[in-house]
């Protein structure tokens, strides 16, 4: 071989060479491109009582809206509000929906998350229920008795306000802290005197084993319902928040304007028969507002009653856990 085409042959390697790591460059920047644009998923902890998130899932309206911006949705079931109020302080989940006792119980216990948007008011949607045949006529006749509610759920500051308005204490009642299956267990076996429960819950007993209504919150607590965030991702993704509560509220009409086919569809779901989860979703609002300053003053008003009660450990400032939205 000639040194001409010793050389065209070193040239024509080389040149090559060159091409397939100009090749393998392009490839590398493009994938690590594609991976810098991959958004974090928004990852949504929900109950099967709240009726406007589970539609949300079933229809599959909110990963329509989000999926144009490379965004997946991830749903997390927990039994109750406190147990979802976990998953958020524990970084499972990014968003959920829960009552108004279940935040005061998470500040106490330094769980970083903000209020996003809440429920007007659904006094009709909890109360206490009694066997039919119990002796038991009146919130002041609990004096004494076993009374089953979740701990840490909004029916806690129902018990609380019922027993305070009836001139009695926390401490005259023995609290036995049941998450909703269990408790009704342990309700239709005699096995505590009264059962504080929501909605689709309550009506269900009440329809289903016969239970008599004691009360409801009517004239004892707001009741508001919340949409939370967890801080650190509420703060980054404001404009995925803004798009989750139009969704949510879209769902909301809906279920006000077909309430039947709304329980028609929950059925399945819930294990419920339609015309009780019909029912129950009479007595939510479906309407969502911003958070505003009188809402924030019951927050407040619940978390020092429990500070007194000593029902939690230290005192709460729910203003801290208030989101700052973007100009």
């Amino acid at each position: 071989m000639n040194l001409v085409n010793y050389f065209n042959r070193v040239k024509r390697m080389t040149l090559g060479r060159l091409a397939t790591l100009a090749i393998g460059t392009l490839l590398f920047t493009f994938s690590s491109v594609t991976m810098a644009e991959t958004k974090a998923p928004l990852r949504i902890g929900y109950q099967k009582a709240a009726a406007a998130l589970t539609l949300l899932k079933a229809h599959g309206s909110l990963e329509k809206r989000l999926k144009p911006l490379g965004i997946e949705v991830q749903w997390s079931e927990f039994a109750a509000g406190p147990q979802l109020l976990e998953g958020l302080n524990v970084g499972s989940i990014d968003f959920g929906y829960v009552g108004e006792a279940p935040p005061v119980f998470a500040l106490a216990a330094g769980a970083n998350f903000v209020y996003v948007a809440y429920e007007l008011p659904t006094p009709e949607a909890e109360g206490i229920l009694v066997p039919k045949d119990s002796p038991v006529k009146s919130v002041a006749d609990l004096k004494g008795k076993k009374v089953a509610f979740n701990k840490g759920s909004d029916v806690h500051w129902l018990v609380v306000s019922a027993l305070k308005k009836a001139g009695l204490n926390y401490t005259d009642i023995e609290p036995v802290y049941l998450a909703p299956a269990d408790a009704r267990a342990a309700f239709e076996r005699g096995a505590v005197d009264a059962w504080a429960v929501w909605d689709p819950f309550n009506a269900a007993t009440q329809k289903q084993v016969g239970a008599r209504q004691l009360i409801s919150a009517t004239g004892i607590v707001n009741r508001h319902q919340f949409f939370l965030g967890a801080r650190s991702y509420a703060e980054k993704n404001q404009d995925v928040l803004k798009i989750v509560l139009e969704e949510v509220s879209k769902e909301g009409q809906w279920i006000r304007t077909n309430t039947k086919e709304a329980a028609a569809q929950l059925s399945p779901i819930q294990g419920l028969p339609a015309d009780i989860i019909e029912t129950g979703l009479k007595h939510y609002a479906h309407i969502y507002k911003p958070i505003d300053e009188k809402v924030l003053d019951d927050q407040q008003k619940i978390a020092d009653t429990f500070f007194e009660l000593k029902l939690i450990p230290n005192k709460v400032n729910v203003r801290n856990a208030v989101l700052v939205t973007k100009p």
